[in-house]
């Protein structure tokens, strides 16, 4: 049998194409190539060559359309036995290729040719083709014979025309020399026989029915002679008249062969035609050929020769003819009878072609699986012959197959990827990506893949293929070893070693062994390294991008965006970056790695190599490390592993798709959870890219990094020093608050910071930050009190720490570039420094109460005026003053009701800590100056009261006082809530209004804050205790009155009279009681004059109808009845007076007192026309109901005459 036949074979000249000397491989294989390009002559182009020496025998020769064949045997071949029989296998002419640079003595070459030669008996035309002669041997070829052809020197397509008229002249010397054996057979008798013939065993009877034959046999030859000259019409008619005589003469072997070359001189004259008719007849002539060949079988015979090879070459052409899709089924059925007669075959090498043949004819059809199997049985027969040329083409015919039974090498993968056609989208790509992950792991597959291997492997061994051993024993041990043994996966560790020393240090293979390499993570960067993207449209450039639209925020924004997207990572060149990866060895072996790193193919990156150990049916994750070394995009695929002496790249990829097919039931086992790896999600490989060098800030706490250990409302300045430890200097920085309990950092030294910009590499900078400690939620005070012993409190919980958000970036020098070339302006860092504080319990609230009483004040000369007694608090916080002064700060008068009042708020407070405190109230007082009677300039000043020491385990009151509290106004704005809320106002409220509320509250705020309560325990520690909630729960419902003045004061004095009429008895305080200091005094049995002032409050006037009364000790009207002991002068009720606002008015009057003793002076007026400020300040229920403005007592103390 011979390979690569089809029905076509019959009109093919053979050409055996030889090398001549020592000639290159290479330049052979041009020279060969370039033959190999005129393997059809058509007739038409040899006109010129062609001499008809007598008259053609090809009387129907298609000069205009018909064409020579050729098939060019490389190398030659071997005289067939059935050369008479089917005149297309004689090698015809014979073609010798020199290289005359490398064969300089042409003498040599014409002898080693002419040596070559006689090998091709058969052959009718010699030529040897000499390529590039020098100049001396072109002088000296042209004394030579013809055989010998020198092509001159010359490029390539004058290489190919003067070959291409060689080859015109080759084809018109065989078209004559055709002629001339056709007539030759015509004229004379010629003896065909084949070694289906045996002259040994010949009766007489067979003898005669030989001769019978030879016309028949003789005809079918010169059919053949007719098809090579490209004459089917001849070759068809001699074919029909051999074909009747062989019938006639029972010649059946014949028969066949003439029936074949009249089917290929059938589709030659009818070339390029394809029809159902057409295509009907070849199918039942080859049918009848196949039949033939079958009764042509001889018993006798069969174990010398056999026809059988030429009915399987029937089968194949004809199954070749008709291979198509559509014709599948009957293909594959003829390929299978062919499949089934191999085994009767008595030579093996036929038996090799014939499953060769089977195999490109399924694979044709796109039966990979078949073509597969029948490839494996070629390899057998070359594993049969136990040399290393039959092991190389073994594993080269296994290696085709392992696409079919998906074990194919990376190598491979890779190579046909490039010549396929790239997908083109992505989803097309995802379904080829999904169906590789089932097929490649279909287990039904598993025994016949690990089959595969194997086989692969011993004539890998065989053929000395170390590297090709290596790769299949990598794969082998990789996907299939749950099926393997312990002593089976020790054996092929000692291959992968075995075929190791075999290779030179640092051989790389395409297909991976172990360990299994999976991605873990991808480490975030640190608090001290994150990366924030610049925006330099913005002065804060690290807040991102502007918001759209016309609102200042929107529930969309989610505030200050991350520093990285979730699919984005950046690595800065110069700075070291880790990855974290698992590795896996399911063998019973222990593993040992000799290197692996990060595999980076975009040459910007340096990976740091490390060596791992892993124990037999072990997993470990290990941390590679590398540093970018330029700017641009990083991959990281995988890993390059040095294991069993050769270098492999393993990608992540791979083991995903593994591990997606153990999930999916399609994969044998999981690595990593034989080795007791936990389940770990699928980590996809982030878009890394690599920015330019960047300022690096590492902070340190001076004192230590531990948390700083505070009290409830203690107070510390925290140092922190940040060095900058890269290798660009920081041009900008900008520090804000994150986190909980910002209001705890009451001050950071910014100024500190901008001032030591730019901080170069190297440079560094302390800035402080001083922070006030929490207050502690209940909770937390909870659990505390229940987690640790005594009374030390509790730490804060994590994460309720404040931290600082640095942000700061390097030089704008690329803002400028980005406009104009596009590049990218470098990113800027945040450096979060965590302020650790513990916060212990410290005081706590018991609870708050307001203390107010009032005292009458004595009559004087002058009615108390708030600056002459603020001056004299002055004069005490500035130090002047005695104790007793001191003391009296406690109790002042009222400037706008003219008592002697005591208004405080108490604190109870309780000690659970082991530290003692000392609490120090101070209040921030209002300097103010009287400017006609309506304004108050106001300038703070301090005072400090004296101090109450708290024991651990105590409590203590504290009282702070609540003097000089009072609004110098009353107008509408406090009661605009008040309305609202009882729905006595619209919604038309004006913005004026609004806008005095907001007023209101802020001076309510100012007011509370300027009481300050600080304690201090020990030598350094010290703190303030948040009261603005205490203030404000305790003046919750009073607060009106403490805050608000009434609408009228009023206050008594003596009107002016002569020096020695008026005298001034001051008083004293005794045995703890508060008592009245009198200005001046009244005698008995006198007419005193008195002044009562009356100031109105409010921005509106007030009409009114003033009343006095003066009572005695006991409370009884002294003026009215029966009893009274005062006798008055002037007007004392209905007294109807206006007031301007915020101006005072005086009604003068005069008493006579018949009694001495303790006298109190009352003042009342009743409101015309009240509006709704004065009836909300007095709470009132109805309109009609009568609004009275009472004054406080004044106290008057009459003494009896002298």
């Amino acid at each position: 049998m011979e390979p690569d036949v089809s029905v076509e074979t019959s009109c093919m000249i053979r050409v055996a194409v030889i090398p001549i000397g020592s000639i290159p491989a290479g330049h052979f294989r041009d020279y060969a190539s370039m033959l190999f390009r005129h393997q059809k002559i058509e007739l038409s182009t040899i006109t010129s060559f062609y001499t008809e020496h007598q008259k053609s025998p090809f009387a129907h020769q298609p000069w205009d359309s018909g064409s020579l064949r050729f098939k060019f045997m490389i190398g030659g071949s071997p005289p067939s036995p059935w050369e008479d029989f089917q005149s297309s296998r004689k090698t015809l002419a014979v073609i010798g290729i020199c290289h005359c640079p490398s064969s300089p003595n042409l003498d040599s070459v014409t002898e080693q040719f002419s040596a070559a030669c006689k090998g091709y008996s058969s052959s009718l035309i010699q030529r040897c083709f000499a390529f590039c002669p020098g100049d001396s041997q072109l002088e000296y070829g042209s004394r030579i014979e013809d055989n010998l052809l020198l092509f001159p020197p010359g490029d390539h397509q004058t290489l190919e025309i003067h070959l291409q008229t060689m080859m015109q002249d080759i084809a018109a010397s065989l078209l004559m020399e055709f002629e001339k054996w056709v007539l030759k057979a015509e004229s004379g008798g010629t003896i065909l026989k084949t070694p289906l013939d045996s002259q040994a065993s010949l009766s007489s009877e067979e003898v005669i029915k030989a001769k019978k034959r030879r016309l028949g046999r003789a005809q079918k030859t010169i059919g053949d002679y007719c098809l090579l000259a490209g004459s089917p019409v001849d070759a068809n008619a001699h074919y029909s008249t051999a074909l009747e005589l062989a019938r006639l003469t029972g010649d059946f072997f014949w028969y066949a062969g003439a029936l074949e070359g009249s089917v290929c001189a059938l589709l030659i004259d009818r070339i390029g035609q394809k029809d159902p008719v057409l295509e009907d007849e070849v199918r039942y002539r080859y049918n009848s050929v196949i039949l033939h060949y079958r009764k042509s079988f001889i018993q006798d015979n069969a174990q010398r020769v056999s026809p059988l090879s030429f009915e399987l070459e029937a089968t194949l052409k004809l199954a070749r003819y008709l291979c198509r899709q559509e014709l599948a089924k009957e293909v594959a059925e003829l390929l299978t009878a062919a499949a089934d007669g191999a085994k009767s075959l008595i030579d093996a090498s036929d038996r090799l072609i014939l499953y060769v043949e089977i195999a490109r004819l399924f694979g044709t059809l796109g039966y990979h699986r078949k073509a597969a199997f029948f490839s494996r049985q070629v390899a057998q027969l070359y594993l049969q012959q136990e040399n290393r040329q039959a092991a190389t083409s073994a594993m080269q015919v296994l290696a085709m197959t392992t696409k079919a039974y998906r074990v194919q090498s990376r190598a491979s993968i890779a190579k046909s990827s490039l010549t396929n056609e790239p997908l083109s989208t992505q989803v097309d790509a995802a379904r080829v990506h999904h169906h590789s992950i089932v097929s490649l792991f279909e287990s039904q597959w598993s025994t016949l893949q690990m089959v595969v291997l194997r086989e692969i492997l011993l004539s890998a061994v065989r053929a000395g293929d170390a590297l090709s051993a290596w790769s299949a024993a990598a794969r082998l041990l990789r996907s299939y070893y749950p099926l393997i043994t312990p002593a089976g996966q020790n054996g092929l560790a000692t291959a992968l070693a075995n075929s190791a020393h075999k290779l030179p240090s640092g051989t790389r293979c395409a297909d991976p062994a172990l360990p299994f390499t999976r991605l873990h993570s991808f480490p975030i960067h640190p608090s001290q390294m994150d990366i924030v993207k610049r925006n330099p449209a913005r002065e804060d450039w690290w807040g991102g991008s502007a918001p759209s639209g016309p609102f200042i925020y929107t529930p969309f924004s989610k505030g200050e965006p991350k520093p990285v997207s979730k699919h984005e990572m950046i690595w800065v060149v110069g700075e070291p970056v880790q990855v974290l990866v698992e590795l896996a060895n399911p063998c019973g072996f222990d593993l040992m790695v000799d290197s692996i790193y990060l595999s980076v193919h975009s040459g910007n990156f340096d990976a740091f190599p490390i060596s791992v150990s892993l124990p037999a049916n072990s997993s470990k994750v290990i941390t590679l490390s590398g540093i970018p070394t330029k700017v641009g995009p990083v991959t990281v695929p995988g890993c390059i592993v040095h294991c069993f002496g050769v270098i492999t790249e393993h990608l992540f990829k791979d083991v995903d798709n593994l591990l997606l097919g153990a999930a999916q039931g399609l994969v044998l086992s999981d690595p990593f959870r034989c080795c007791g790896s936990a389940r770990l999600k699928n980590v996809s490989v982030p878009n890394i890219s690599v920015a330019p060098p960047l300022p690096l800030l590492v902070s340190h706490v001076l004192g230590g990094d531990g948390a700083v250990i505070l009290h409830e409302g203690e107070i510390r300045d925290v140092w922190i020093r940040l060095a900058n430890a890269g290798t660009v200097p920081v041009e900008q920085a900008h520090i804000s608050l994150s986190g909980k309990n910002q209001d705890s950092v009451l001050s950071v030294g910014y100024e500190t910071l901008k001032g030591a910009l730019p901080l170069k590499p190297g440079a560094e900078v302390i800035i402080p930050v001083t922070i006030k400690a929490w207050q502690l939620s209940l909770a937390d005070t909870d659990i505390g009190s229940r987690s640790l012993s005594g009374s030390t409190g509790r730490q804060a919980k994590d994460g309720s720490s404040p931290m600082l958000l640095i942000h700061y970036a390097g030089s704008l020098v690329n803002s400028g570039e980005s406009s104009t070339d596009g590049t990218p302006l470098p990113p800027g860092r945040r450096l979060v420094v965590p302020l650790n504080v513990s916060v212990l319990q410290g005081l706590s609230f018991v609870k708050a109460r307001l203390l107010q009483m009032e005292i009458p004040a004595c009559i004087g000369d002058n009615p108390p005026k708030s600056h002459n007694l603020e001056n004299g608090s002055l004069k005490e916080v500035n130090g002047s003053g005695s104790l007793e002064t001191k003391a009296d700060s406690l109790v002042k008068i009222d400037p706008y009701r003219g008592s002697w009042g005591l208004r405080f708020l108490e604190i109870e407070l309780s000690n659970p800590t082991d530290v003692v405190f000392e609490i120090g109230v101070s209040v921030q007082l209002e300097k103010s100056s009287a400017e006609d009677n309506s304004c108050v300039d106001h300038d703070a000043a301090e005072f400090g009261y004296p101090k109450t020491r708290i024991d651990r385990d105590y409590t203590a009151r504290v009282l702070i006082p609540l003097e000089h509290f009072k609004l110098p106004i009353l107008d509408g704005s406090f009661f605009v809530k008040d309305s609202q809320n009882g729905g006595t106002t619209n919604r038309s409220s004006s913005f004026s209004e609004k806008n005095a509320k907001a007023e209101l509250n802020a001076s309510i705020k100012n007011l509370i804050s300027r009481i300050k309560v600080r304690w201090q325990s020990g030598r350094n520690s010290t703190g303030e205790l948040n009261i603005k909630d205490a203030t404000q729960a305790a003046l919750q419902t009073t607060v009106m009155d403490v805050l608000l003045p009434d609408p009228l004061t009023f206050g008594f004095r003596l009107a002016e009279r002569s020096a020695g009429d008026a005298k001034i008895s001051p008083m004293k305080e005794s045995n703890n009681q508060v008592e009245s200091q009198c200005k001046g005094s009244v005698i008995a049995h006198e007419m005193t004059p008195m002044e009562l002032f009356v100031r109105n409050n409010t921005k509106e006037m007030i009409r009114m109808g003033l009343s006095i009364t003066c009572r005695d000790v006991a409370g009884e009207n002294c003026i009215e009845g029966d009893k009274g002991t005062v006798i008055w002068a002037g007007v004392l009720n209905g007294v109807s007076m206006e007031v301007p606002p915020l101006r005072e008015i005086k009604h003068s009057f005069a008493l006579y007192f018949t009694v001495p003793g303790e006298y109190t002076l009352l003042a009342a007026a009743m409101i015309d026309d009240a509006n709704d400020i004065l009836r909300a300040r007095a709470r009132a229920s109805s309109p009609d109901e009568p609004i009275i403005c009472r004054g406080p007592p004044f106290h008057v103390r009459v003494n009896g005459p002298a």
